[in-house]
């Protein structure tokens, strides 16, 4: 058995304090010289008894209660499988345009249209409610990256954030490039213990110049992160990337915004995989991809708080000073009986 922490150890030198119940009082003496005659009280007894063993353990708690009993907070490691995993969430105005592409079919009324950061927020709710060892991040970005949360096993901070990115409207124009940047940041200085993830979710590209390309790559291959790019199509006139191939030679500046990054992201020499998504369903089975594929063992270190147990001295020492109440009023209401 492992004995708790103390806040003041040194109040424990009042425990012998406990057994003044056990000493003889004045008042226990009988008046009469010999007692063989008076009849067996064995009740009488019995609460003498109970009442010495209450105020004794009365006594004691509430000594142990001054002692600040307490287990301290600290850290434990487990093995269980997932990854740390950074969402990176563009907020801009676009992504609250709807995520219907097609013409409804011949026959058939309007479907109800969700704008794609409904979408995109429930697919990513129902990653955090999937993976609840996972380690995960939230940035959003637009003009400039916004970073939400940092790594943490507390999924009702990350849904908050999530959640607060439907209300309000944002910017137009996004910067792609600080968004990853600060993704990626968000990875250093925490210690390497399994896969490693950027989810970055846009409905656009963007034309990273010279030095913010040297850096991703850098970083990415530095911090051993893993790169998935969910590209959520506005419209039917929205490229397909599935179909751009693997020619990463070509002068990806001439090409639109959002072939050019995939380019540049196929490029690296890190593992990378494109998702395109126009509706819940194929967001949908775009996360479920991904959470098949970062499901590798991942150590996680597990912070315990501290635990004070002074509450329940003090709960058991009122509990005693009640039963010593009662049985002296028994004790008082029997004498005037007698």
């Amino acid at each position: 058995m492992t004995l708790p922490d103390l806040d003041l150890p040194m109040v424990l030198v009042l425990l012998p304090l406990a057994l003044l119940p056990l000493l003889r009082r004045r008042r226990d003496e009988s008046p009469h010289p010999w007692t063989e005659l008076l009849p067996d009280d064995p009740v009488g007894t019995w609460v003498a008894r109970l009442w010495q063993l209450v105020a004794v353990l009365t006594i004691a708690s509430l000594v142990m209660g001054l002692a600040g009993p307490h287990r301290s907070g600290t850290e434990i490691e487990r093995i269980t499988r997932g990854a740390e995993i950074s969402l990176v969430l563009d907020r801009s105005s676009s992504m609250d345009q709807g995520t219907r592409r097609n013409v409804p079919e011949p026959g058939k009324g309007a479907t109800e249209v969700r704008s794609k950061n409904e979408v995109v927020r429930d697919a990513l709710t129902r990653l955090l409610n999937e993976r609840p060892d996972n380690r995960f991040a939230l940035t959003m970005f637009n003009v400039a990256p916004i970073r939400i949360a940092p790594f943490t096993d507390n999924a009702a901070l990350v849904q908050a954030g999530l959640d607060a990115s439907g209300i309000g409207r944002g910017p137009s124009k996004t910067d792609i490039g600080r968004a990853l940047l600060a993704a990626i940041d968000a990875f250093a200085g925490r210690d390497y213990t399994g896969s490693r993830a950027i989810v970055l979710v846009s409905d656009g590209g963007a034309r990273l110049d010279e030095t913010v390309r040297a850096a991703v790559a850098r970083e990415l291959d530095r911090q051993r992160v893993a790169l998935y790019f969910i590209y959520v199509q506005s419209g039917v006139n929205s490229p397909d990337l599935e179909l751009v191939g693997t020619d990463v030679g070509r002068d990806i500046d001439n090409e639109k915004e959002e072939v050019a990054l995939h380019l540049f992201f196929q490029g690296l020499d890190i593992e990378y995989r494109v998702f395109q998504a126009h509706d819940p369903d194929s967001m949908a089975r775009a996360i479920a991809e991904i959470d098949r594929a970062q499901n590798l063992p991942l150590t996680i270190t597990e912070r315990l708080p501290r635990v004070d147990h002074r509450t329940g001295y003090w709960a058991f020492a009122l509990l005693g000073l009640l039963l010593l109440a009662g049985i002296a009023s028994l004790r008082r209401t029997t004498g005037a009986t007698a």
